[in-house]
């Protein structure tokens, strides 16, 4: 069953899906980790891979950028082609100065300046969170591997802080005083959709830029980078436990 932005049958996805923001990486994802892969989309060049990671069906497909695109995606494969856990592996820029560049940030919950949540109708203010056993195993996975990891808030932003109108400061200083460890712009769409579709999903996201500091990953060490990411990533996708319930 295709959708308008998904070639693949019903069949061709796993229940589990990584979601990279970037196509391409969704590739290097596929093409390192999982050699018995095949591509089964790429409407709009969004790439979507499925293979098995240890043993077992494994999707990997590109969101795009922004809480709409990954709004999007998240919600098909959920809706559609019955999806259960989507692991968002992602970048983001830091809030904090004592989140070192390079580490881990697991999204415990997100805060968000878009009017995502807007079509729930909701008297208030909807604060979207993990699902409790990945970030659980995300957690024992990081440990187990000795990598650095924070968890916490994070600011999933409509805007991206470089080129917000009043200046890079004005977009992130106040979510940073609130707490919130990193700023990306898609982690609060992904866990409204699971939310809503009662499914579970979880943010893992390396800080490869600092807003506070300005330091960042150079261009030819930004893939090597993320290979912690993936790899716990993996390790929740694998995990016997995820079947449990919220």
């Amino acid at each position: 069953m295709a959708t308008p932005h998904n070639a693949a049958d019903k069949s061709q996805i796993a229940k589990t899906v990584l979601l990279p923001g970037d196509p391409q990486r969704a590739q290097y994802i596929a093409g390192r980790y999982m050699p018995d892969s095949v591509q089964v989309t790429s409407v709009r060049g969004m790439l979507g891979f499925t293979g098995t990671w240890n043993g077992r069906p494994l999707s990997v497909m590109g969101s795009g950028m922004g809480g709409p695109s990954v709004g999007i995606y998240s919600y098909e494969l959920f809706s559609i082609y019955g999806v259960e856990r989507i692991i968002r592996v992602g970048t983001a820029g830091g809030l904090q100065d004592d989140l070192p560049v390079g580490s881990l940030v697991f999204a415990m919950t997100a805060s968000t300046d878009s009017a995502y949540a807007h079509q729930y109708r909701l008297p208030g203010t909807f604060s979207p969170c993990a699902d409790h056993a990945l970030l659980e195993r995300a957690v024992a996975s990081s440990r187990t591997r000795g990598i650095a990891f924070r968890a916490g808030s994070v600011f999933s932003s409509d805007l991206f802080s470089a080129y917000n109108a009043l200046g890079p400061e004005k977009s992130w200083k106040a979510w940073a005083r609130m707490g919130c460890l990193a700023q990306d712009m898609e982690t609060y769409a992904l866990y409204c959709n699971a939310h809503w579709l009662k499914k579970r999903a979880l943010s893992i996201l390396t800080h490869t830029d600092s807003c506070v500091s300005g330091e960042g990953l150079p261009k030819e060490r930004r893939m090597a980078a993320l290979h912690a990411m993936f790899e716990v990533a993996l390790d929740v996708a694998s995990d016997t436990g995820q079947e449990s319930s919220r």
